[in-house]
């Protein structure tokens, strides 16, 4: 069934999401920061508006994909200002405690709060393959499952505010955790006087193999492109999300710690628009080696 669907950021990830849903039938409001991309999906069966509010006075269901909790706060303040709205879904990635101070705020205008973080990608968001986690009242998920369902593969993880936000701060640590550890292993092999290409193979063959050495070392780090599209200060500012979470919870993260700290440290050698798989350039600069194609002899 076809709904009107207010959607409020059009970035690597918001963009290829409104267009799978414009595919399947739906009908959608979109806007942006930068008016330019919400007119261009215009010719694709969006209608562009000027503001959230606009977008909130247009449709009951309001989906946001934004960079940061803050702008998450200040978007769920004027989208609730608007005259249709009755629910909010949050793709973004906020943590627990920012998800239940806007859900607490959005109750008192009598509109729903759902979280939905993702994970997967530019490449899921274009393919409709990511892993969409979804926290809140089940009636309201049963609502729009079958819109979240053109995006990706659905996890209802509760009903409890916050929860799905959890689930994608964990699995942002597993993702992080994997790619700074293997750009450790694989600069150490290097200076030892391995071929990378070859350590690579070897790992996605043996224990060791994982998202880090199965993606993003192919694709992104052995080319030395580092374009695999997501940024340093994302991913660093989930990490700081998930120690705070740990914190909160009251449980221990000697080794995300650690992770964290690297990427700290990557964010501000490289900065935080820098594509987050030049973490190895993090262990190399240490062991002065560079990882990447081995030149041809002769």
């Amino acid at each position: 069934m076809a709904h009107e669907i207010g959607f409020i950021g059009l970035g690597n990830m918001g963009t290829p999401m409104v267009r799978r849903l414009i595919a399947a039938g739906h009908r959608l409001i979109v806007t942006d920061v930068r008016p330019e991309t919400a007119r261009a999906l215009e010719a694709e069966g969006a209608r562009a508006v000027g503001s959230a509010k606009e977008v909130a006075d247009a449709a009951e269901t309001v989906m946001v994909s934004l960079p940061f909790p803050k702008v998450v706060e200040e978007v769920a303040a004027a989208v609730a200002e608007g005259s249709r709205v009755r629910r909010f879904v949050d793709l973004s990635t906020t943590g627990s405690i920012t998800s239940q101070r806007v859900a607490a705020m959005l109750a008192t205008k009598g509109i729903v709060h759902l979280d939905s973080p993702v994970s997967g990608g530019i490449a899921g968001a274009v393919n409709g393959t990511l892993a969409v986690m979804v926290s809140g009242p089940r009636a309201d998920y049963d609502l729009i499952q079958d819109a979240l369902g053109q995006i990706g593969k659905l996890f209802f993880i509760g009903e409890k505010t916050g929860i799905a936000q959890t689930m994608k701060l964990a699995n942002n640590l597993l993702s992080a955790t994997a790619l700074a550890a293997t750009s450790e292993a694989v600069v150490m092999g290097v200076k030892a006087g391995i071929d990378p290409a070859v350590m690579i193979d070897v790992i996605n063959t043996g224990s060791g193999r994982n998202s880090a050495s199965q993606d993003k070392f192919p694709r992104s780090i052995l080319p030395r492109t580092f374009d695999f599209g997501f940024a340093t200060g994302l991913l660093y500012k989930d990490l700081k999300l998930c120690m705070e979470e740990a914190e909160a919870l009251g449980t221990q993260m000697w080794v995300g710690m650690a992770v964290k700290q690297m990427y700290q440290l990557c964010n501000n050698l490289h900065g935080a628009g820098s594509d987050f798989t030049e973490i190895v350039k993090v262990p190399e600069a240490w062991a002065g080696v560079e990882v990447g194609p081995v030149p041809k002899k002769g």
